[in-house]
């Protein structure tokens, strides 16, 4: 878990909050308590909503999307949703509205269809559920858009460059799905994957003949934000 040494002037207040940015935890909020409500019945939403392997009888087309919302437990959901509170309004203001949405959702798809082509690689499949691979291409993102920013990684007390802890958790993500230790039940290869389609991503978007679809809303949106001192964190490293 990372902690900032300053927080957001919005995350007090859920109200300001941009709206993607709050939507999608009230989202993933919602679909917890509805699958914890429903396993003291016996009805368990992973068979339905998981992503499982094309292969399996408990696969269906819509799993790529909606295992993001799904969280094994509220510690699961509490990690990944304050990845989203700590990272995505940040993106949201600098982006706007729809194009966080489309990055949020590309990364996450990207993410289960690397997760589909490692089953399909080792042949060894089960059932994935979580927003870690979008979560994780927001953490790319937030690297890649704010590079020199401080960071503190919990318990060690020396500030990290985003773009530098970016590095450091993919070079862990990766070691740790190659080494593929028998007490880990971490899909690592589906958040590898949502750190590639992020970059893929803002590589297209960097490309000088890519306009971005964009309405006048969005415009004033993407306006903010530009410099991060806006958001009232620490001043960069230098």
């Amino acid at each position: 878990m990372v902690i900032w040494q300053k927080i957001c002037t919005f995350v007090p207040e859920m109200r300001n909050l941009p709206i993607i940015t709050k939507r999608l935890l009230l989202a993933n909020l919602i679909v917890w308590l509805i699958d914890t409500a429903l396993k003291q019945r016996g009805i368990y939403l992973t068979g339905l909503l998981g992503l499982w392997n094309i292969g399996s009888p408990y696969f269906h087309f819509w799993q790529p999307l909606t295992y993001m919302f799904m969280h094994a437990d509220f510690g699961h959901l509490f990690c990944n949703m304050f990845a989203v509170l700590m990272f995505g309004p940040a993106l949201e203001e600098s982006w706007g509205a729809k194009k966080f949405l489309l990055y949020y959702a590309v990364c996450g798809l990207g993410a289960a269809a690397v997760q589909l082509l490692t089953w399909y690689l080792t042949g060894n499949p089960g059932v994935v559920i979580g927003a870690s691979g979008a979560v994780f291409g927001i953490l790319f993102a937030f690297g890649w858009l704010f590079p020199n920013v401080p960071m503190f990684i919990l318990f060690i007390p020396i500030p990290i460059r985003a773009r530098t802890f970016v590095y450091i958790y993919a070079a862990i993500e990766l070691f740790a799905g190659l080494a593929d230790f028998s007490f880990d039940n971490v899909a690592h290869f589906a958040h590898l994957g949502g750190f590639l389609f992020g970059w893929l991503l803002l590589l297209i978007w960097r490309h000088p003949w890519h306009k971005f679809p964009r309405i006048r809303r969005d415009d004033d949106d993407e306006k903010k934000g530009r410099d991060f001192s806006d958001y009232h964190y620490q001043e960069p490293i230098r």
